[in-house]
């Protein structure tokens, strides 16, 4: 029996080399080639039925003439020549040689219907080359120096990226490197100790050289002392990495959450400042006298109080100016914050709903930006609840503005009019007002307060005023306004508060001592009758007193003078309409300035609105710091003189360009400049009446004054940041300065005494202040030897004054002109 095994290798051989030689050739037709030659390997054909199958299988399943001869079978056969078996069935073997690759050819054809490749022939992926599988054309050369030096630089670059980005990347890189050196180590020390020990035994041996530098001085051999001081040396820079490491990590924390501007502030009855200004020291320092009195007479929540400060420079600005202060402000603790003022979500955070007060600051020196954002500050704080009740201070320019404010609804809101060119005026005319209006604003000293007492209600105005024997009273508060000078017969009411000047010292007690005597107040009478007795002496001494001090008016018109101004600002026109209030007719004041004319004129281009009665403006471009500049200015206008004898003064003010930037810059330029303009005119003879300088600096202002006696100071600033803190902590407070401080209304105004007594005369101030009560004022002091003494304790005792260089302070309305 004839076996087909090495016919169905070949076959099985030559269709996987096929299948391995194609590239599109299927997993259904190699599964079919396997499947046919399983079969052939199983085919076993009997040695006589050679022919009659052949025969059979010829006639039925070959097609045209095929003639391929498998070069195995004819091997076979010619090794076997000779044998019986052989010369037998050569005929057969030759012919299934032909049939068998027939038969798997039809097979794997019915098995894969498309054609291998492109050709119909069942092997053409064996011989058609179109079909093998193309090179990638990969190149293989090395790269050049310079790309390798830049893969490198790029991820060192990548690296420290990382690092920036995110700090505990350190600890990975620190963490691996220990890793490896303990692994390093523990490998050698195994090696160099020809594997006696343990290799557990060597890692543990080289973390503890790693851990503590002495381990390596217990080392034996030379090389094993190598690498326990190289472990050592590393483990001494892993650790002082380590530690710098989590020491920047946490300074960087503590950075992130002193900069985050999504923190939430929970604090309660703490004050809010928004803004960073000139005036922010005044302002807490005057927040710091006012919680240091607060404790002392026990009304103080807190032994220190919180000040938050609020603003959109960064908070390390912030902080360089609380800490240049910070040796002064020993009764409040200043938070800073950096954030934006304009939108809900800072205030939000500042807990602005919990606070006891929210001072806004002007920011820019242009009054129209700083007053829009003001009032964008305000309206973010609108939407907060619980906003209704908490007072909100805001600093604005002009009368238009503090309506604008005050008409929205769902806000305590308090603005407070920057009147700092009327007070430069104002103090400059008469001398020592400044120092009053300090002393009204220094919680050390007779401030302005006001009190219900609903015990006293149903008195009248006259018996308030004697009953009260430790303060000056000075009008009534009724539905919220101040009414200074009431009449006699004003009733107090329930509801109605008393406004008088007193220490705060006085204020430990609940109510201000009252007491009214039936003498006193036949006392009083017998003053007013003596007082009216003298009215006609009296009128005759308003023509001579000193001219200058005091508003000119129809009757009693000012002399004439001429000023020159060192500088220009934005608020000029202010300063013109009070210059106007103050000059006699005839008077003119010329401004000295690098500003162009256009500006000047921009700035006054509402000017329409000035009705200039006694005064006439001209202007001169130039640097008041030049010496040639200035000389020529002072002379011009001193040959403008019509007469000789007419006052001259000259005062300078904080320039637009020498404000911008440092603060003391422009004090510094304004001192000089006045100080040139001194020397100028004593060098020329002419003689200078009065010499001002405007200043931010107080302290620098006191120290000009003590080395030139000759010059002025004024910190009107000052003055209104004090106004501003002042009404923060007492918002009622507010209607008073604003009486005060405004246009048309009272004033503080000083006075000389001979215009309330006679020569020869020791009036006591009770007798002064009801004669001053008789002309429409309220007496609240006097000057006595360049000396000012506000509320006067006691009253009733007879004053030894001066009536050339002593003075009355009190609190009037302006004359009409």
């Amino acid at each position: 029996m004839l076996r087909l095994h090495s016919l169905g290798s070949l076959i099985s051989s030559r269709n996987q080399e096929s299948s391995w030689g194609s590239s599109i050739r299927t997993r259904n037709s190699r599964q079919c080639m396997l499947d046919s030659t399983s079969l052939f390997r199983s085919m076993i054909l009997p040695e006589g039925d050679e022919s009659l199958m052949l025969s059979s299988m010829t006639s039925t399943t070959l097609g045209p003439p095929m003639k391929i001869i498998s070069p195995f079978l004819l091997n076979s056969c010619h090794r076997k020549i000779g044998s019986p078996k052989c010369s037998q069935g050569a005929d057969a073997k030759s012919m299934i040689s032909i049939l068998i690759p027939y038969t798997l050819a039809r097979v794997l054809g019915l098995c894969h219907k498309q054609p291998f490749a492109t050709s119909h022939s069942p092997f053409a992926c064996i011989s058609n080359s179109s079909s093998k599988p193309l090179p990638l054309q990969l190149d293989v050369s090395l790269p050049l120096l310079h790309d390798i030096k830049w893969s490198f630089a790029r991820l060192f670059y990548l690296f420290n990226m990382q690092l920036e980005r995110n700090i505990s990347m350190f600890f990975v890189v620190l963490l691996a490197a220990c890793f490896s050196f303990v692994v390093i180590g523990g490998l050698l020390f195994y090696r160099f100790r020809g594997k006696r020990q343990a290799l557990e035994d060597c890692f543990w041996e080289a973390w503890a050289c790693l851990c503590s530098s002495s381990t390596h001085l217990k080392q034996r051999t030379r090389t094993e002392r190598i690498i326990g001081f190289i472990l050592a040396v590393w483990g001494i820079l892993f650790y002082s990495r380590l530690l710098s490491t989590m020491t920047e990590q946490l300074r960087n924390n503590m950075h992130r959450f002193r900069e985050d501007v999504q923190m939430q502030v929970l604090e309660a009855d703490h004050i809010i400042v928004c803004g960073v200004n000139s005036q922010l020291s005044f302002v807490l320092k005057q927040l710091n006298k006012y919680h240091e009195f607060s404790i002392r007479l026990g009304t103080a929540n807190a032994r220190r109080q919180r000040v938050l400060l609020l603003s959109d420079i960064p908070r390390k600005q912030m902080d360089k100016v609380v800490d240049n202060m910070a040796k002064e402000l020993n009764s409040i603790d200043v938070l800073t914050k950096s954030c934006s003022l304009s939108s809900t979500k800072s205030f939000e955070r500042a807990a602005a709903d919990k606070a006891r007060a929210i001072i806004i600051l002007p920011t820019k020196q242009n009054r129209y930006e700083a007053d829009s954002d003001a009032f964008i500050s305000v309206l973010a704080l609108q939407p907060l609840p619980m906003i209704s009740s908490i007072p909100t201070v805001v600093e604005v320019s002009s009368l238009s503005s503090y309506d604008l404010l005050k008409s929205i609804s769902g806000l305590k809101v308090e603005p407070v009019i920057n009147v700092a060119p009327k007070l430069f005026i104002q103090c400059s005319r008469q001398k020592g007002l400044i120092s009053i209006y300090k002393h009204l604003l220094n919680y050390r000293k007779n401030v302005f307060n006001l009190c219900s007492f609903p015990h006293l209600s149903g008195l009248s105005y006259r018996q308030l005023r004697h009953g009260f024997q430790e303060t000056v009273v000075c009008g009534l508060y009724k539905g919220g306004n101040i009414y200074f000078r009431p009449n006699d017969e004003e009733i107090l009411g329930e509801n109605d508060k008393v406004l008088f000047i007193s220490s705060m010292q006085g204020m430990k007690k609940s109510v201000p001592s009252f007491r009214l005597d039936a003498e006193d107040s036949d006392n009083s009478m017998n003053c007013v009758k003596t007082f009216r007795k003298i009215t006609e002496s009296l009128d005759q001494g308003h023509g001579d007193t000193q001219p200058g001090l005091e508003k000119t008016s129809s009757d009693h018109p000012a002399p004439e003078e001429y000023i020159l101004v060192l500088g220009w600002r934005l608020d000029m026109v202010e300063m013109i309409e009070e210059y106007d209030k103050y000059l006699g007719p005839g008077s003119a004041v010329e401004f000295l300035s690098d500003v162009p004319l256009d500006e000047r004129y921009k700035v006054n281009k509402n000017g329409s609105r000035l009705k200039l009665k006694n005064i006439e403006v001209f202007h001169k471009v130039g640097n008041p710091m030049e010496y040639d500049t200035l000389e020529d200015a002072i002379i011009n206008l001193k040959s403008s003189f019509k007469k000789q004898d007419i006052s001259f003064s000259i005062a300078a003010i904080c320039d637009k360009e020498w404000h911008d930037g440092d603060l003391s810059r422009a004090d510094k330029n304004s001192v000089y400049s006045l100080h040139l303009a001194e020397s100028i005119c004593s060098k020329h003879g002419i003689k200078v009446h009065n010499l001002v300088a405007e200043l931010v600096n107080s302290k620098f202002g006191k120290q000009i004054a003590r080395i030139r006696p000759s010059f002025v100071y004024i910190a009107a600033e000052e003055i209104m940041s004090l106004v501003t803190a002042q009404v923060a902590e007492n918002s009622e407070l507010n209607a008073v300065w604003k009486n005060i401080l405004s246009a048309n209304r009272n004033e503080i105004c000083v006075k000389d005494i001979k215009l309330y007594m006679v020569p020869g005369e020791n009036p006591s101030f009770r007798e002064l202040s009801e004669r001053a009560h008789l002309l429409g004022e309220v007496a609240i002091g006097y000057i006595k030897n360049n000396k000012k003494i506000i509320n006067p304790n006691p009253k009733s005792e007879p004053l030894i004054l001066d009536l050339t260089d002593d003075a009355l302070i009190v609190i009037s309305q302006p004359q009409d002109r």
